[in-house]
């Protein structure tokens, strides 16, 4: 799509290294064609399914796939899929950009997601040529809806517990899958099925599986807290007999299949959660200026105003996220040949490259949706209890979103384990990295000249990616091979890594638009880096303490707690000013500003 070239960057690395920020991707990079499509997504959104959105809130099934084929009609359904197969191959900024302008479209974006992602991007990936040529152009075009099965009612976050089995027949034309899968997206009324099985009872597998083979049935629809008009039932398989060349990839390797696309799912369930909170930014805002209390608008309230500040803020913190992460997969998926036999390894390498990213994306994505449509409500005060204004659906909605694709918690673990697992394969001189830290610990450090914009903050981040090195170091020091059991602290060690990257990300960001546009057009984008950056550098050094308290005491204690003294050194910053007036900018535009 867009003809920049950014330099690879190892997943993870953030915690280590400092980036160039033009090798950095942000919505200030956007190509005409980018935004024209995320223009033509808006219009079929406004055209399409916001007249319908109260019959597709009611469970609707003939219209929900009918809008899915309006949609695959003008390519938005094959943006992820291969020009080969029928799709339109776009870059994965470009299908971000789809699925977060899809979110005005609140259920329907569900059934959409689970269809184009989770749904469809299996064979996109790990499809042998034959699958892609049956499967891909009708999931194009939206001849056939397809839904992922992996959740079963005994296993959650625990996949690999799965209890689906696949057996081969003897003369090996077919396995025979039986189990129950829950909780499946688009289950009422997809046509194929992602299936997770064990082959013997063993081997984690993976099928594609036809809603009209023998055996295939679908359990009741669930009666969910949000969410309403996306279709949510158990699949039921009984003696079904799946052809053999319904295998996906190999026998075994269905746990590649399934952390990958989870991968992938984790990503695009952050981009949705950035339109999203676009979205209730907006809803609050006309509100606040609409509602009227002791004789003036209540956006006039500084209290008010302070929560449009920082439902803005942390908005263009994950906007910042996604788009950069974006860029990374557009880097890293640029070299897979789809044409290739061994396509499924090139795939899983290049996804799990950033499976850091895309946790940290979902769990920074989610909390900030559901930050932010909280205090929509809020500013809706008692209107906002209510079901005839957006916010209200939006809030319930939104909760699902820290469960889905791996719950909060699960991703939580999954994001240091990553890191130290790179590091011991060294792909990430993370041990070096500490080595080098401990000599700093002693020695006096003089005060860096701190002048221009953001100086400050950019000297916070170093500091913050010290302060991770220090309390990771003493961590995996105390603990070794033990640490995964301390799941608290292996969770403060995630919180530090997401609020790392998404500090980075608004600083990067922000910066190129300083080298661009000058600092006077970027008053305000620095203001919020500003306030950002200060805000998450408070919790970092607050997270410290408490994980270091937790695993040290005596001496060993107070040197530690001396050498992040001298890390957090800070002057602090007029941050009420600042969210003022970020809040005076919300409240003229009535929308999300950056």
């Amino acid at each position: 799509m867009s003809e920049r070239t950014y330099a690879k960057v190892p997943g993870g690395s953030f915690v280590i290294e400092d980036i160039d920020s033009r090798h950095v991707t942000t919505p200030e990079d956007f190509s005409d064609e980018q935004r024209m499509i995320a223009e033509t997504t808006e219009q079929f959104v406004a055209a399409e399914v916001a007249p319908r959105d109260e019959e597709v809130e009611k469970l609707n099934y003939d219209l929900t796939v009918r809008l899915l084929r309006k949609a695959g009609e003008i390519g938005l359904l094959g943006a992820d899929v291969p020009e080969a197969y029928g799709g339109m191959g776009l870059d994965k900024v470009s299908t971000t950009l789809i699925n977060e302008r899809l979110t005005k479209a609140a259920s329907f974006a569900l059934s959409f997601g689970a269809h184009v992602g989770i749904g469809t991007l299996p064979i996109v990936y790990f499809g042998t040529e034959a699958q892609k040529r049956k499967y891909l152009p009708k999931l194009a075009s939206g001849e056939i809806i397809a839904a992922y099965c992996l959740t079963e009612p005994s296993s959650g976050s625990d996949a690999l517990g799965a209890k689906t089995t696949a057996k081969l027949s003897e003369d090996g034309t077919h396995y025979v899958l039986n189990g129950t899968k829950q909780f499946i997206t688009n289950a009422g009324f997809a046509d194929l099925f992602i299936v997770y099985a064990k082959v013997n009872g063993t081997d984690f597998s993976t099928f594609i599986v036809e809603r009209t083979m023998e055996g295939v049935s679908v359990g009741p629809e669930e009666k969910k807290m949000g969410i309403k008009g996306s279709s949510t039932c158990p699949l039921i398989l009984e003696d079904v007999k799946v052809p053999a060349e319904n295998l996906l990839w190999e026998v075994g390797k269905g746990h590649l299949i399934a952390f990958n696309i989870l991968n992938i799912g984790r990503f695009k369930l952050a981009a949705g959660c950035v339109g999203s909170a676009k979205n209730a930014i907006e809803f609050a805002a006309k509100y606040a200026n609409e509602r009227r209390q002791f004789g003036r608008p209540i956006s006039s309230f500084p209290l008010i105003g302070k929560k449009l500040a920082e439902m803005n803020v942390r908005t263009y913190a994950l906007e910042s996220m996604v788009y950069r992460t974006a860029g990374l997969f557009d880097v890293g998926l640029a070299d897979v040949d789809h044409a290739s036999p061994d396509v499924g390894y090139q795939s899983a390498k290049a996804i799990a490259e950033y499976q850091i990213e895309c946790s940290i994306n979902k769990v920074f994505g989610s909390e900030t949706l559901d930050f932010v449509v909280d205090e929509g409500v809020q500013i809706h005060g008692g209107y906002g209890f209510i079901q005839e204004y957006p916010i209200e659906r939006m809030y319930r909605d939104s909760r699902i979103n820290r469960i889905f694709e791996g719950t909060n918690e699960i991703n939580r673990l999954l994001i240091p384990g990553a890191l130290i697992k790179k590091a011991l394969k060294g792909e990430l001189p993370l041990l070096p990295k500490a080595m080098a830290l401990q000599a700093e610990l002693t020695e006096p450090r003089p005060v860096p000249s701190l002048e221009g914009p953001l100086a400050q903050e950019s000297h916070l981040l170093s500091m913050a990616k010290k302060i991770f090195l220090l309390i990771g170091a003493q961590a995996v020091q105390k603990y070794q091979t033990k640490l995964e059991k301390e799941q608290e602290i292996v969770s403060l060690l995630a919180d530090m890594m997401i609020a790392i990257y998404a500090m980075e990300s608004v600083l990067l960001r922000t910066r190129k638009r300083i080298d661009r546009a000058g600092e006077r057009k970027a008053e305000l984008a620095i203001a919020m880096a500003t306030a950002f950056v200060h805000d998450e550098f408070g919790r970092i050094e607050a997270w410290a303490k408490e994980a270091l308290a937790a695993m040290e005491t005596g001496d060993t204690l107070r040197t530690l707690l001396s050498a992040l003294k001298k890390w957090t050194k800070r002057t602090p910053v007029n941050a009420l000013g600042l969210k003022r007036q970020i809040a005076a900018n919300v409240i003229e535009s009535e929308s999300y500003v950056v």
